[in-house]
């Protein structure tokens, strides 16, 4: 008598999963953003388009129409005409030690808002976030008869003044991006936990240790968000310049598309190339920094 083993019955299926309940509101949000999107890259496509068409097919046939001939000869006369590497030159000497004064002037200030005991430090800081709602444009004539009054060693300034030199560009940039700066970092380090701090401070460590060696450091989310922010804001600024720089040769890189501008008549398919050149390195920064940029824009937006 031989025994059989009990006949086991098969696995059961794993239940599928509930299907999700399309919200309305979720839709009507989706198309929104879909149209902000689609409201902002349509400019930027129609530019590239037009910037490979001849200016007269164009004329003839209108920007919305098919194409008999695509090129890209208008970024080479754009690179040519509009003498682009000299004034990306002059825009690097002013934005890059801008964005880097600016972020080392606003960490020393966060931090002893954040993390230094110090009087009035609440009230402090509303001061700087009040500071970025005054709109530049009312201090256009005082900064220009101050810059004429402050003088600079010819070393510094063909003018031997603030204007029409580098570092009252670099200067007015600093100034005005200073105190959204110190408003964003200081409510970024007030989310590190203060044990770290309180652990350095037993350990001897003195406010210089503190703040370069254990505060700075878990600050780069923030500085990489800030960093990105600040380049493109000192890169595609024309006012400032428009208005402390006298010099054709110190412009930056937003004044060169004059160049591209007849007297009696403008190519504006030209003009299109040239645009898109003079907005591509901003495009390459935040292509790099992206990842940076987001987490620096989330990582703070809680505390605890």
């Amino acid at each position: 008598m031989t025994l059989t083993a009990p006949a086991t019955a098969p696995p059961a299926a794993p239940p599928a999963p509930p299907r999700r309940r399309v919200r309305p509101l979720r839709v009507l949000l989706h198309v929104f953003l879909g149209l902000v999107a689609l409201g902002w890259l349509l400019p930027l496509a129609l530019s590239v388009y037009a910037s490979l068409r001849p200016y007269d097919e164009t004329a003839r046939l209108g920007y919305f129409s098919l194409p008999e001939q695509l090129t890209f000869g208008y970024y080479e006369q754009a690179w040519t005409q509009a003498e682009l590497p000299r004034y990306y030159l002059n825009t690097l000497i002013i934005v890059i030690p801008g964005v880097l004064v600016t972020l080392l002037l606003a960490s020393f200030t966060a931090f002893a808002i954040a993390r230094l005991r110090i009087p009035g430090r609440r009230t402090l800081l509303i001061v700087f976030a009040a500071g970025n709602l005054l709109p530049p444009q009312v201090l256009i004539t005082p900064l220009y008869t101050l810059y004429t009054m402050v003088p600079l060693p010819a070393w510094l300034s063909d003018s031997q003044s603030l204007y029409d030199s580098y570092v009252g560009l670099i200067l007015v940039h600093v100034a005005f991006q200073f105190g959204f700066c110190v408003f964003v970092m200081a409510n970024f380090m007030r989310t590190i936990p203060e044990e770290i701090n309180e652990a350095a401070l037993v350990d001897g460590a003195g406010v210089w240790k503190r703040y370069w060696r254990l505060t700075l450091p878990l600050c780069r989310p923030v500085l990489a968000a800030l960093g990105t922010l600040q380049f493109t804001w000192m890169y595609n600024d024309f006012l400032w310049a428009l208005v402390l720089m006298s010099s054709g040769d110190k412009l930056p890189v937003t004044s060169a598309l004059n160049n591209l501008r007849g007297q009696f008549f403008t190519d504006y398919n030209l003009l299109a190339a040239g645009s898109l050149l003079v907005a591509l390195p901003t495009l390459i920064v935040f292509q790099l920094l992206h990842k940076q940029f987001v987490a620096g824009l989330t990582l703070g937006s809680t505390k605890g």
